[in-house]
């Protein structure tokens, strides 16, 4: 699986420790970690959680990501922007129970927690039980085993009412700002990532134009 990491300005501080404690657990896993950043808070790429949003959208429906690990301050913004977005499903995510629960009930593909609020002493060994919780068991089992094939049902009426609601993301990229896009895909190591992974080609064009 590739996991992307994406965390907004105001935890740009924390991007080192926290992409330490992903990878430490994803990658003996076999799972691959792409940072998106922001790496710092003197980047010159300085997203919002309105652009995690937008970011995790383009790289979850280009497939340049299988799964999108995220959050800002509470995780609460990051989690309603990413949800506005097609072929999203993102859950917020506070400790390991959480974690457990959906990716075994809800079966989505992008987790937003809070890397401010409760982060206090021992924060980094949540977050290790939480990434323990997300990708050590298969998902989409089903929770509690008496009501997994109810769960499993519902997440695959969920997918269809989304789609059902929502535009392809090709269809919403150019209703969205110019600008504020631009700003969502300035990233340093962006275009290096981006690039090498995504697999829909009509996005990849869309975003190369964008660039230009």
């Amino acid at each position: 699986m590739r996991i992307a990491f994406i965390n907004e300005n105001s935890q740009g501080a924390k991007n080192g420790l926290l992409v330490g404690v992903l990878k430490k657990v994803a990658e003996p896993l076999g799972h691959t970690v792409d940072n998106y950043g922001v790496y710092s808070p003197e980047d010159k790429a300085q997203i919002t959680y309105v652009q995690v949003g937008i970011l995790a959208a383009i790289l979850l429906n280009s497939g340049a990501a299988d799964f999108v690990v995220t959050g800002c301050g509470t995780g609460e913004g990051a989690m309603i922007a990413c949800n506005a977005f097609p072929g999203v499903f993102c859950g917020h995510i506070i400790d390991p129970t959480d974690a457990f629960q959906f990716t075994q009930i809800n079966n989505g593909n992008c987790v937003s927690l809070p890397f401010l609020k409760g982060w206090g002493w021992g924060a980094e060994l949540n977050l290790q039980y939480v990434f323990e919780k997300l990708f050590i068991e298969p998902w989409g089992a089903g929770y509690p085993q008496e009501r997994a094939s109810v769960e499993q049902k519902n997440a695959g009426i969920l997918t269809e009412v989304k789609k059902a609601t929502q535009r392809d993301l090709l269809d919403v990229l150019p209703r969205l700002d110019r600008e504020l896009l631009k700003g969502t895909i300035a990233g340093e190591k962006f275009e290096e990532l981006f690039f090498a992974n995504a697999k829909d080609e009509k996005i990849k064009e869309y975003i190369r134009n964008l660039l230009a």
